[in-house]
């Protein structure tokens, strides 16, 4: 098991320059993961009992929090996070909080899966964060609003324990629970601000849902499919490819460093499970210089199955969706993009209907993670 670095403390107080400069961090061993509640999935921050300085939604916000010393509002200082006012005692007698005393926020995973690792990041609240931090999960079907979130008959699990953390801070907690959630609630102790909420892990999608569509995205992130490994992450990670939408800015695809040699870039993928594929779809949008070339997709049946190829190299067009469908359908369980030289493409589309074995496969695995 890798260690995880702990940050507890406060944070110096901001003495000008750059915010970051003296940010606690760590590279932390399950981010390689999807964030399961990144706002393209769908995820939102639906309920909080206390949000008096900084609204809720601010924690799955993409991208680093930002920081503006001169900013400030009627409330106070406007911070880029969820902060939540200083929490008070019953009487001059009892002037501080009880221990159980904790401010709460629910939060709608974009796809329903298995957390890895989650990262309650402080950054900027540096003497107003929270003294301890506990994570809690459900699993509820549909679409459930707060109040039934938080009726007595709901199972939480706890996936983070109480915890200190730390000030200005990326707090980092692995997480060893083989179930499938679709909620979360996270709790500060007893006040505080959290900056940003990531909720590493594998998308676990239902297989009732699958089966009704038939033929869909097979790669798709929201439908169980994800990046095994990539041969090169310079500009952007290879896990945008499989992102719900069309791209709508140039980061928002994956992006090569510039080769230099004779070699090329790749990346391979594992389909939510074992599949007839139809058709590929390869879109370069907003990559305008900076697009693939060519590019071949492969496929194999099993982790030792052998790559066949379902598409030849084949010339890519900058800024445009390409649609291919296939002479014969072919089965596999991953697939491999290879763009010659490099650059980037910005989605990735396999679209077929799961096997016979592989919908059984899925529907066992829903099975053993509580479904």
């Amino acid at each position: 098991m890798v260690s995880i670095p702990s940050f507890t403390g406060d944070a110096d107080p901001f003495a000008g320059g750059d915010p970051y400069a003296d940010y606690r961090t760590a590279d932390f061993p399950f981010a390689h993961h999807a964030d399961l509640a990144d706002r393209r999935l769908g995820a939102g921050v639906i309920a909080a009992n206390d949000e008096f300085f900084a609204e809720r939604e601010n924690m799955l916000k993409p991208g680093a929090a930002e920081f503006d010393p001169e900013h400030f509002g009627h409330k106070g200082k406007i911070m880029d996070g969820w902060e939540t006012r200083r929490r008070r005692g019953v009487s001059a007698a009892q002037p501080h909080p009880t221990d159980e005393d904790h401010d709460w926020a629910l939060v709608r995973l974009g796809a329903p899966g298995v957390v890895r690792g989650i990262v309650i990041d402080t950054a900027h609240f540096r003497g107003n964060y929270p003294q301890a931090v506990s994570v809690e999960a459900a699993a509820v079907s549909g679409s459930p609003s707060p109040e039934a979130l938080l009726a007595d008959d709901v199972k939480w699990t706890v996936l983070v324990p109480r915890t200190a953390v730390g000030g200005h801070a990326a707090n980092g907690f692995a997480v060893d629970v083989e179930q499938r959630f679709t909620h979360l609630r996270v709790n500060q102790h007893p006040d505080g601000g959290i900056a940003r909420l990531r909720v590493y892990g594998e998308v676990a999608p239902d297989p009732a849902w699958l089966g009704v569509l038939g033929t869909f995205d097979l790669v798709a992130l929201e439908n169980g499919g994800r990046v095994e490994d990539a041969s090169d992450r310079f500009y952007s990670p290879a896990t945008n490819t499989i992102q719900p939408g069309r791209s709508r800015k140039m980061d928002d695809g994956w992006e090569t460093r510039r080769r230099r040699d004779k070699g090329n870039d790749w990346i391979r993928y594992q389909l939510v499970e074992q599949a007839e594929i139809r058709a590929v779809e390869i879109d370069t949008a907003y990559l305008k210089g900076n697009s693939a070339g060519w590019a071949a997709v492969s496929l194999r049946d099993g982790d030792a199955g052998e790559w066949a190829e379902i598409l030849p190299r084949t010339r890519l067009q900058p800024d445009a969706s390409h649609r291919f469908v296939l002479g014969a359908p072919a089965v596999g369980t991953h697939v491999r993009v290879d763009i010659y030289p490099d650059g980037g493409i910005s989605r990735l589309r396999v679209f077929g209907a799961l096997t016979e074995t592989g919908a059984t496969s899925l529907a066992a695995r829903h099975q053993e993670l509580g479904g």
